[in-house]
C-alpha cells in the first residue's frame, strides 16, 4: 500500500541569504523554489509497521541545522548557525539531488537549544522555526519521508533529579513543533530525542543505568502523549523514540518501554562493525567472512526485542568512515544494507559533509556542487533503493 504524495507546503518566512548557497549558488528563495499551496487529498492512515515498509533508504542532513555555537545565544541569524560547521546553506537543489540518488528518507537533525527562550514558555525563535520549516518543505515537497528531531540537546540529561525540568521543556518544545507542522501528513515523522545519554560519565555509551533508562522511558512517553494531544494530523503521526544513547547494546534494547501506540517506531544508531565504521583509530580493513558478526548480532537483537513483537525499527544513523578504503567500504555497505533489508529495517546514512581532515569523514554528497564523491558507494545505495 503506497501513501499518495501530497505536496503540502506551508508558508515560511523568507530569510536573508548571508553566504553563497550550494549547488550553483541558488538561494532558497529563488523563483523555481516557490512554495505551493496545500492541495488536500485523501490518504490512508498507516500504522508504523505499514509506514516503515514504505521507507527504503535515507540520508542525514548532518552538521547543518544541528550545528550550534553556545556563545551565539539568542542570535536570530538562522543561516549563521546552519553554516557554522562548514556546510553550505541547504537548498532545494541539494535535496532534489538526494531524492534523485534513490533516497526516499531525509532525516533533518535540528539543535533547538540556543533558539529556545526561558522557562516557563520556552518559546522557539520564529526565525529559527521558519528556517527549519523551509528545509523540511524541500524534502516534504519532493515526496520523501522526513524525520525531524531534537539533536545535540543536553538539557534532557536522564536523571530523576533533572526529569521534572527536562519533561516540562520537552513538552513545551514539541508542542510548538507539532503545532507548526500540524497539517503535514504521515510523510513527516517526529523523533523525540537523539542519543539521550549520561554525558560525561563512564556509562555514557555503555547502556547507562537503570535510573537513566527509566527516565528516558518517561521522556519518550511524555513526547508521545504531547504529540497525540495536538491537532491536525498529529494524532496519526508516526513517531520515533530512541533507546538510551540510541544504542543497540542488549541493556539498551531490553531497557526500552514502548508506549501502547501503533504509530511508534524504535530508533537506534548502528555504526557496525565499530572498529571499521566509526573508530578513527580502528581498522581500514573489512573481512567479509568475519566482520559481518557485529552487523548480524545487532540485527538479531532488534528482531528479538522489537520486530518479532510487531514494533518497527529504523536505523537513524549508520555509515562507514572514509579511511581511503573504498573497496572495503563498498563491501561493508553491500552486506549491511542486504542484511537490514532482509529484516525490514530502513537505514539512514550519516552524511555530515566531511571529507578531509582527521575527523569523522562520513560525507557522501559535495553540497557545493551537488555531486556524489564516491560513485561506487552510490551504486550500492541505488541497488537497495529499488
Amino acid at each position: 500500500m503506497n501513501i499518495r504524495k501530497i505536496i503540502s507546503l506551508a508558508a515560511a518566512s523568507v530569510l536573508t541569504v548571508t553566504m553563497l548557497a550550494g549547488c550553483g549558488g541558488k538561494s532558497p528563495d529563488s523563483a523555481e523554489q516557490s512554495e505551493t499551496e496545500s492541495v488536500p487529498e485523501p490518504t490512508a492512515v498507516l500504522t508504523a509497521t505499514e509506514l516503515v515498509k514504505e521507507m527504503k533508504l535515507g540520508w542525514n542532513l548532518g552538521n547543518t541545522l544541528d550545528a550550534s555555537q553556545p556563545t551565539w545565544t539568542k542570535v536570530t541569524d538562522a543561516v549563521k548557525f546552519e553554516t557554522s560547521w562548514g556546510n553550505v546553506q541547504t537548498t532545494q537543489e541539494i535535496i532534489d539531488t538526494v531524492k534523485a540518488a534513490g533516497f526516499n528518507i531525509v532525516r533533518i537533525p535540528v539543535t533547538w537549544d540556543v533558539h529556545i527562550g526561558d522557562a516557563p514558555d520556552y518559546i522557539i525563535q520564529p526565525e529559527w522555526m521558519a528556517r527549519v520549516k523551509e528545509v523540511v518543505n524541500y524534502a516534504y515537497g519532493d515526496g520523501t519521508f522526513v524525520i525531524l528531531n531534537l539533536h545535540h540537546e543536553e538539557w534532557h540529561y536522564p536523571s530523576e533529579e533533572n526529569y521534572p525540568a527536562a519533561s516540562e521543556k520537552l513538552k513545551a518544545v514539541w508542542t510548538q513543533i507539532a503545532a507548526e507542522f500540524a497539517d503535514y501528513d504521515q510523510h513527516l515523522i517526529f523523533e523525540g530525542m537523539n542519543e539521550p545519554r549520561m554525558k560525561g560519565t563512564p556509562q555514557e555509551w555503555t547502556g547507562g543505568t537503570p535510573e537513566a533508562r527509566e527516565v528516558i522511558n518517561k521522556l519518550n512517553a511524555d513526547f508521545v502523549s504531547t504529540i497525540r494531544a495536538q491537532g491536525g494530523n498529529n494524532p496519526d503521526r508516526c513517531l520515533m523514540i530512541p533507546t538510551i544513547a540510541a544504542s543497540g547494546d542488549s541493556a539498551a534494547l531490553q531497557g526500552v518501554t514502548v508506549p501502547e501506540d501503533d504509530k511508534v517506531i524504535v530508533s537506534i544508531h548502528a555504526y557496525k562493525p565499530y572498529s571499521f565504521a566509526l573508530d578513527k583509530n580502528g581498522t581500514k580493513e573489512y573481512n567479509s567472512e568475519t566482520d559481518t558478526n557485529e552487523i548480524d548480532t545487532i540485527l538479531l537483537n532488534l528482531k528479538t526485542n522489537f520486530l518479532d513483537k510487531g514494533i518497527p525499527v529504523v536505523i537513524g544513523e549508520y555509515g562507514f568512515m572514509n579511511k581511503e578504503n573504498i573497496d572495503a567500504r563498498v563491501a561493508a555497505l553491500d552486506y549491511y544494507l542486504s542484511a537490514a533489508r532482509s529484516n525490514g529495517i530502513p537505514c539512514v546514512w550519516w552524511d555530515n559533509g566531511a571529507f578531509i581532515g582527521s575527523g569523522e569523514n562520513f560525507g557522501l554528497l559535495d553540497r557545493s556542487t551537488c555531486t556524489w564523491k564516491y560513485p561506487e558507494l552510490m551504486e550500492v545505495i541505488k541497488k537497495y533503493s529499488e
